[in-house]
């Protein structure tokens, strides 16, 4: 499913609701994660799952074309952990 088939589900599933103002909805939640992350905070949806942001150190590696070792700069990358109720339904 992609952005605009989880729209269009929103837009048939509640009534009275336009495509234009479902798509409002999932850029909403889109930013309000994207901006939560990025201060460092995190977003817990009960029995669905936890958005959060996790630092990765620094480290060296190793280019695998020319075997040459390289530093790797330290990053931030989303991580998400389901909530049970998600984790029960897919089993």
């Amino acid at each position: 499913m992609n952005k605009a088939e989880l729209i269009a589900v929103f837009a048939t599933k509640v009534e009275g609701l336009s495509k234009k103002q479902a798509e409002m909805i999932v850029d909403t939640f889109i930013e309000t994660v994207t901006h939560e992350l990025k201060k460092g905070g995190e977003l817990a949806l009960a029995g669905f799952g936890t958005f959060s942001a996790k630092k990765r150190a620094a480290r060296m590696g190793i280019n695998p074309q020319t075997k040459a070792k390289i530093q790797i700069a330290a990053v931030t990358v989303p991580k998400f952990k389901a909530g049970k109720t998600l984790k029960d339904a897919l089993k």
